[in-house]
């Protein structure tokens, strides 16, 4: 009965907020795996028994400075039982951690074990404890040690996923990812619920070991069973971005979009990234504009004009136009409003395309074959503006350089022919 109550204690413990991780690893040449372990019964008189009782109680009271102080007056009169010892340091290691004196509770659990006296089931819960302090304490050889140990001599039913997944934190602590590996699928695959951080775990482990496709078809995994967590689609995207499998990243981060999971600058760029890559430039504008206006995306030159050249792409001008006049407002060259002089000479809106040229021109910043091009255009609007000298004072500029030299000379042939007709 005293034997079952402590169980009940080393029970709580284990379950009450220890993380658990683990895997077989064979110790046959040890001379310990294997080894059977006899313990003949043993029991306690009815004096020790009503003693222990009642530092039970003080323990479910959480007076765990009185049960110290019972346990150790205790062990001072136990003398050679060793036995008793080994029940008396079990609790002392159980009130020390209460405490949150992990050392001293480990010092404890380790002299319970040596002595060697417990019967297998608590000998055993022990060493599996010992191998998590261990842990705790970064300890990682030692803890693998006692753990590897706790595999070989613990009886089958009392290995469960929770110490694979002991082993396989371990394992990842000295940076063993492969072995971790193992671990935590082993784990995963006893366990009817696997928990999140498991999977993390295995996760983690898949990227370390840079086995993209693995960690892919684990996140595939993790999106079904947590798919309120963001990340999981943001890095099942990106590893299917690196995978070189662009439809499928485009598929999941515009489903995780509809989730209204995409919510950071980063998340939409990347979205957008995505659409422009697989030639769908309306829904980048169209995602890229909606991140800037609802303030998710910086409302910069840069990610205006993004937004502008995917509109432009789409061959929706109008929109287009739009954008780069945002993204020109904040330029500090005349390159925006050149593009924006190029789409209203397109649609032959020629008051409009020389207010914007006349921006290109005098924010400057323009390299040669830019501007030659922007006083070629702006010509263009004066002319068809009725300003003919003012189109011949553009075209000559444009003259003067190399790349817009022979159209412009063409536009003065063309304007000469004109004054031409028009005195005749």
């Amino acid at each position: 009965m005293v034997i079952r109550h402590v169980n009940g204690i080393l029970g709580g413990l284990i379950g009450a907020g220890i993380l658990l991780f683990s895997a077989q690893e064979a110790l046959a040449q040890s001379g310990q795996c294997g080894k059977s372990r006899e313990v003949g019964a043993k029991a306690l008189d009815e004096a020790t028994y009503k003693q222990l009782n009642g530092v039970y109680e003080d323990v479910g009271e959480e007076k765990f400075n009185d049960a110290f102080n019972e346990l150790q007056k205790m062990l001072n009169r136990a003398g050679r039982d060793e036995y008793l010892q080994a029940i008396l340091h079990q609790a002392l290691a159980q009130v020390e951690w209460s405490r949150e004196n992990y050392d001293p509770a480990l010092s404890h659990f380790e002299k319970a074990v040596e002595l060697d006296a417990l019967p297998n089931q608590a000998h055993f819960a022990l060493m599996y404890q010992i191998a998590q302090l261990y842990f705790m304490k970064e300890r990682y050889d030692d803890a693998l040690e006692r753990l590897d140990l706790w595999f070989c001599t613990a009886p089958e039913e009392k290995i469960t996923s929770g110490a694979y997944v002991l082993q396989a934190s371990i394992f990842a602590a000295k940076l063993d990812y492969a072995r971790a590996l193992t671990a935590i699928e082993k784990a995963i695959s006893m366990d009817e619920n696997p928990k999140e951080p498991w999977y993390q775990l295995k996760l983690a482990a898949h990227y370390e070991l840079e086995q993209y496709p693995q960690a892919a078809q684990t996140l595939e995994i993790m999106i079904t069973r947590w798919p309120e967590k963001k990340i999981y689609w943001t890095q099942l995207a990106q590893t299917y971005y690196k995978l070189k499998q662009d439809d499928k990243a485009l598929s999941v981060a515009a489903l995780a979009y509809r989730k209204n999971l995409m919510d950071k600058q980063a998340d939409v760029m990347f979205l957008s990234s995505l659409y422009a890559n697989s030639d769908v430039p309306y829904k980048a504008a169209e995602v890229l504009q909606k991140g800037i206006e609802d303030g998710i995306v910086e409302s910069t030159e840069r990610n205006w004009t993004a937004t502008a050249d995917n509109w432009y792409a789409a061959e929706e001008l109008e929109k287009a136009l739009v954008a780069y006049e945002k993204a020109g407002q904040a330029a500090s060259d005349g390159d925006i409003d050149l593009r924006r002089g190029y789409i209203l000479v397109d649609l032959e809106r020629w008051d409009a395309a020389r207010e914007a040229l006349d921006n290109a021109l005098e924010k400057g910043g323009l390299d040669e074959r830019k501007t030659g091009e922007a006083y070629l255009l702006r010509g263009m609007a004066q002319f068809n503006l009725g300003q003919l000298d003012r189109a011949s004072a553009d075209w000559g500029r444009a003259s003067r350089y190399p790349r817009t030299k022979d159209a412009a000379q063409q536009w003065i042939n063309h304007l000469r022919e004109e004054r031409r007709r028009r005195a005749s």
